[in-house]
């Protein structure tokens, strides 16, 4: 088997209205696609050659803090988090700097983490 490159990433959450706000109006994304039957629902956001999707309505699969998270890459890193801020969203890690990108993580309303990224132009390596 040859994995070419991730499909998507998914999370679960409880109240998909909720969640919407979150993903649409405070990080700014544009849903591309969203199916279901009204107990369960999908919503997808296409971000560059990847997808982003929320999920409700599967009982095993209940959100989680300690599971997976996103990394989305920003152009305004400081200008993400005063949006992120304002909004009254739990910052899980505070910004910190490494050596190739700045990155905190938020909670989006479930608890599931969600890494706010911009990479250095310039990682001075070598």
């Amino acid at each position: 088997m040859k994995v070419a490159e991730i499909a998507f990433v998914a999370y679960p959450v409880t109240d998909l209205g909720r969640a919407r706000g979150f993903y649409e109006k405070v990080l700014g994304l544009t849903p591309a696609r969203e199916f279901g039957d009204g107990v369960f629902c999908w919503v997808e956001y296409d971000l560059g050659p990847g997808t982003l999707a929320i999920a409700t309505g599967i009982p095993d699969w209940p959100p989680s803090r300690g599971g997976g998270s996103v990394g989305l890459e920003v152009d305004d890193f400081p200008g993400a988090m005063r949006e992120v801020e304002a909004a009254g969203c739990r910052v899980l890690t505070p910004p910190m700097e490494t050596p190739v990108c700045h990155i905190a993580v938020v909670a989006d309303p479930d608890g599931n983490a969600v890494i706010l990224h911009h990479r250095r132009t310039a990682c001075g390596c070598g």
